[in-house]
């Protein structure tokens, strides 16, 4: 029995998107629902990976690739990096008629940059999709939405249902699609299966070069241990080795980089604003997984487990918070960066727009962290030179507690479990 298509916030981007430009490249990690996606919009698909049909598709992409792409559009061409002459055959055809909304392509790994000849600027636009978030999943009420806050409505009075049971397995289950409504075992049990497929095929997969399968489980428990952290290379090879498991910084660059263009790791960038004075600011990616469920999988955490580590679950939490404001500002045309500066003042997540508008977030799992983290906000907020950027249109700290409101400073405190787009 299909599963019910659960709505994506991806669906409103990837229109707006088919409505700009003559195709859509819709890319993002295995599992994550893009193909299902896809199809809502598409009015015919090619599956380059169907088993029966496979071997075909290739030696007509070899000799004829246009004929791969005749069909009713918008037509989806899934998987397409199975054969990466349809990216040219793609830009070709759109260069030739100028209609938006031709073509979509869906891919759970990026080629080698030699792959495709040209860019595809202008013609084939580029969308990330990411697995669901608390709303998305139907476990976030929704009542406060990110857009509304940076168009000046603050009156964020709500509550949320979730409970620190719900989050931990939240963060168990992923926001895999597949997941949803099933039972811890079963999701977890997924998860593990997710983790094997990368380590074992996925990751030598991505440029035909076999990986170790011990280096790469262990750079992941690294990962994992020092999700939402600056480790270093450094850092992570003295974590690798201190289990006995010899490596070098060269090769955990590399594996680092498949894992990128698996989109298995997505770290969060640095943020550099203009200050009111000379203050070094930290320049080093805050590391996360692109769900936090493979950060539990590989460390074999269970909802239970994560309940008796506390320290473990508020590193998990802010990078389930991360993914989950990745998903909302990419629909209003936002991107997520944290800061740290020489001080140690830092805030988790900023919000930037395009148009120039920023928030800054901290993210506490529990109230007790409020008041510093909104003291903490407020400090940033002074160093930001408003002569070279915007006032930040609002200071929150994003909470796994129950209550949303204003403080008397304005400062908004607000629960994952009320946020949406």
């Amino acid at each position: 029995m299909k599963q019910k298509y659960l709505p994506r916030i991806a669906d409103i981007v990837l229109a707006d998107a088919l409505q700009a430009t003559g195709a859509v490249l819709l890319e993002g990690p295995k599992w994550c629902g893009k193909t299902r996606t896809a199809q809502e919009q598409s009015n015919s698909t090619l599956f380059m990976q169907d088993p029966d049909r496979s071997e075909s598709y290739v030696k007509a992409a070899d000799t004829k690739p246009s004929l791969l792409l005749r069909g009713n559009m918008p037509r989806l061409l899934d998987e397409w990096q199975v054969a990466p002459v349809l990216w040219d055959a793609v830009r070709f055809a759109v260069d030739k008629d100028n209609t938006p909304g031709q073509f979509i392509l869906t891919g759970s790994a990026t080629p080698t940059d030699d792959v495709v000849r040209h860019t595809g600027t202008g013609r084939i636009a580029r969308m990330m999709m990411r697995p669901m978030s608390l709303f998305e999943s139907l476990e976030s009420n929704g009542t406060i939405s990110l857009k509304d806050i940076f168009d000046g409505n603050d009156d964020v009075s709500s509550l949320s249902t979730l409970t620190i049971d719900d989050l931990a397995y939240a963060m168990v289950r992923g926001g895999w699609p597949a997941s949803m409504g099933r039972k811890e075992s079963v999701a977890v049990r997924s998860s593990y299966e997710y983790i094997d497929s990368i380590i074992n095929m996925d990751i030598s997969k991505v440029d035909g070069i076999e990986k170790n399968p011990a280096r790469v489980r262990a750079l992941l428990r690294s990962l994992a241990r020092n999700i939402s952290t600056q480790a270093t290379i450094a850092t992570i090879r003295g974590d690798i080795e201190a289990d006995e498991e010899s490596i070098s910084e060269k090769t955990i660059s590399y594996y680092l980089n498949a894992l990128r263009r698996i989109f298995v790791v997505e770290d969060v960038p640095a943020w550099n604003p203009a200050m009111r004075s000379k203050i070094a600011i930290r320049t080093s990616a805050k590391r996360h997984f692109v769900d936090p469920s493979i950060a539990t999988a590989v460390s074999r955490s269970s909802t239970s487990s994560l309940l008796e580590d506390f320290e473990t679950f508020g590193l998990l939490f802010e990078s389930l918070c991360v993914r989950d404001l990745r998903v909302y500002a990419q629909s209003i045309d936002g991107e997520i960066f944290h800061y740290r500066d020489k001080s140690g003042l830092e805030a988790d997540a900023i919000v930037h727009l395009r148009d120039g508008r920023w928030g800054a977030i901290e993210i506490k799992l529990g109230s007790k962290e409020i008041e510093m983290a909104a003291e903490n906000l407020k400090r940033l907020k002074s160093k930001i030179n408003t002569d070279k950027m915007k006032e930040p249109s609002f200071l929150m700290v994003l909470t796994g507690s129950e209550i949303a409101y204003k403080r008397e400073d304005g400062v908004l405190i607000v629960p994952i479990g009320c946020l949406k787009n």
